[in-house]
């Protein structure tokens, strides 16, 4: 032991080269104990082949030696050889001291296969055995939490905090309010939540969104207006924020939030919408427009940005723009045939009726079977005095909605029409 002293005391003197040297001639010679002290060195270090070499060295002379199978598991696991890892852990015996460490480790490496089942199986065995060990709560509520058991990870999320309000750097009691809040019980999440004493900038950004979920918009504009006093740049809050803003009223604030989302977040599609969303409800016409636009152009396929700009230049009577954006901004052979029908509308209240007709053309290949479309495309021919076109429209229409006598009785009379003509 005294060389082991002596190696350290170098170690810390910045003198690596000759302890490294007096670790190696004392493992030639060492007892398995003085072995595994020179591992947990070499594994300090960083030194993971002279560690592993050691531990394999140690298992042949002395099979039944576990703590050095544990630490020789943690190396396979390291480098990738999950399987010389459940071959290790699998040979320590029950009766031993190790076993429900083996366990452990034995459900991770379960679990990272997919082999759920049979990684839950070794924790509550290893909980059979240790009912009361605090770790093995924490792995049980941990595993159950990745795998979306939320319900019984709270089980055993609320045993823990009866001991420790953290363990292995994890927040047990923002952990268990995730947990309850993923399973649906957003007034126990907000109970744990607000009992936390907390400046961690990602703990008050949760408990600001699980606020903002269960619609309790005034405590999330706190939390993360608190956030951002300890974190200015916190792009991700100011998205919310502004819609929190908003469904309180507070529309100068909400403006001000999204402005600011945008700025720190300029590829985000979803803060540019937001922002001219809520800049359109202040009047703000132009700006929500070029702010939306923005939106469109970082993704041509956004559909709840499109459909909302298009439904504010109809509101508007901004048919114009409406062409543009469906011509120029987007390519919308790409897109859902109620975009060309869309234009089609767009380019007949414009008078356009010889693009509109094509429009409507090129929505009908996609929107054959839809009644509305069908409906409004029959009339639009008929305006247009192509009857006989007309007829064929609407009679498909008739075929999808054989109950619409008005329909019918108003096709009869066209066929009548055209028989005449």
């Amino acid at each position: 032991m005294e060389q082991i002293e002596r190696a350290i005391d170098l170690i810390h003197q910045g003198e690596i080269e000759t302890a490294l040297h007096i670790l190696k001639e004392l493992a030639k010679s060492g007892n398995h104990n003085e072995k595994l002290d020179i591992v947990q060195i070499y594994l300090e270090l960083g030194i993971q082949d002279e560690a592993r070499t050691l531990l394999e060295e140690i298992i042949d002379q002395e099979p039944a030696n576990t703590e050095a199978k544990i630490l020789l598991a943690d190396i396979f696991i390291n480098d990738n050889e999950d399987e010389k890892a459940i071959t290790i852990l699998n040979e320590i015996n029950p009766a031993d001291d190790f076993y429900t460490q083996a366990l452990i480790q034995l459900a991770d490496l379960y679990q990272a296969q997919g082999l759920f089942e049979v990684a839950e199986s070794k924790l509550i065995e290893a909980k059979r055995i240790e009912p009361d060990e605090p770790v093995i709560d924490f792995a049980l509520g941990e595993f159950l939490f990745s795998i979306g058991e939320y319900n019984k990870a709270t089980i055993y999320f609320d045993k823990l905090m009866k001991h420790t309000k953290e363990f292995a750097n994890v927040n047990i009691q923002a952990r268990l309010a995730e947990a309850y809040a993923l399973n649906g019980d957003f007034e126990q999440a907000l109970q744990h939540f607000q009992a936390l004493d907390t400046d961690d900038p990602e703990l008050l950004f949760r408990y600001g969104f699980l606020a903002f979920k269960s619609e309790r918009y005034e405590i999330a504009i706190q939390t993360w207006e608190k956030l951002l006093e300890l974190e200015l740049e916190y792009p991700s809050v100011y998205q919310y924020l502004a819609q929190a803003y908003e469904e309180e009223g507070l529309m100068n604030e909400a403006a001000e939030a999204a402005e600011t989302g945008v700025e720190m977040d300029p590829y985000n599609k979803e803060m540019w919408y937001v922002a001219g969303r809520i800049l359109h409800k202040t009047g703000k016409s132009e700006e929500a427009y070029r702010f939306i636009e923005e939106a469109i152009h970082l993704d041509q396929e956004y559909y709840e940005a499109l459909l909302f700009l298009i439904e504010i230049y109809k509101k508007e009577g901004e048919f114009n723009r409406l062409i543009e954006l469906l011509t120029d901004k987007v390519d919308i052979d790409q897109l859902d045939g109620i975009f060309h029908w869309e234009l089609a509308k767009g380019y007949n209240e414009e008078e356009q009726y010889n693009n509109a007709l094509i429009a409507y053309q090129n929505a009908y290949n996609k929107m054959d079977k839809d009644i509305d479309f069908l409906q409004d495309y029959g009339y639009f021919l008929v305006e247009e005095g192509r009857i006989s076109e007309a007829i064929a429209i609407l009679e498909q229409y008739l075929l999808i909605e054989p109950s619409d006598f008005e329909v019918e009785q108003y096709v009869e009379r066209l066929r009548n029409q055209d028989n005449t003509l």
